[in-house]
């Protein structure tokens, strides 16, 4: 057994497409040309994005940011995550999904790389737009404070 967190990204044209936005991906896997297997060490955080369509246009669009759990470690179960992990943020419908990209990338624009951000910032955001509300954004100042808070801690 690893002590890693796997997942299974998967692109079928046009139907569906399982992928990572951000993350630290330790070991990468080949199945096949559209299936490879990402692991993630414990404790890392990263988002899975999933989208899938049929015929007739969209019927998923979500996003999970989740913290990889060590072995025996308490955790929430993911589709294509195995063995889950510590949700921060579960989010569906391509609106909410789009608003946690641009997030993302406004956080990339700080020069924060987003699997860096503190944890509870993920939190909020999930929290703010489940209910249709902006969500106060990621600040230099605010990082810092998160990167202190850590070195304190340890």
């Amino acid at each position: 057994m690893s002590d890693l967190t796997e997942v299974e990204v998967l692109w079928l044209e046009k139907r569906i497409e399982n992928r990572i936005r951000f993350g630290r991906i330790v070991e990468e896997r080949r199945i096949d040309r559209r299936r490879r297997v990402l692991s993630f060490a414990p404790g890392s955080i990263f988002a899975f994005v999933r989208w899938t369509s049929n015929d007739f246009g969209t019927i998923i669009s979500r996003i999970d940011i989740l913290r990889a759990v060590a072995p025996g470690q308490r955790c929430s179960t993911v589709p294509y995550v195995k063995p889950g992990g510590e949700i921060l943020l579960r989010l569906s419908g391509w609106a909410k999904v789009e608003r946690v990209l641009q997030i993302t990338d406004a956080i990339e624009a700080l020069g924060i790389d987003p699997a860096d951000a503190a944890p509870d910032h993920w939190h909020h955001v999930h929290n703010r737009l489940s209910v249709n509300e902006n969500p106060r954004p990621y600040t230099k100042a605010r990082h810092q404070a998160w990167l202190h808070r850590q070195k304190v801690m340890r």
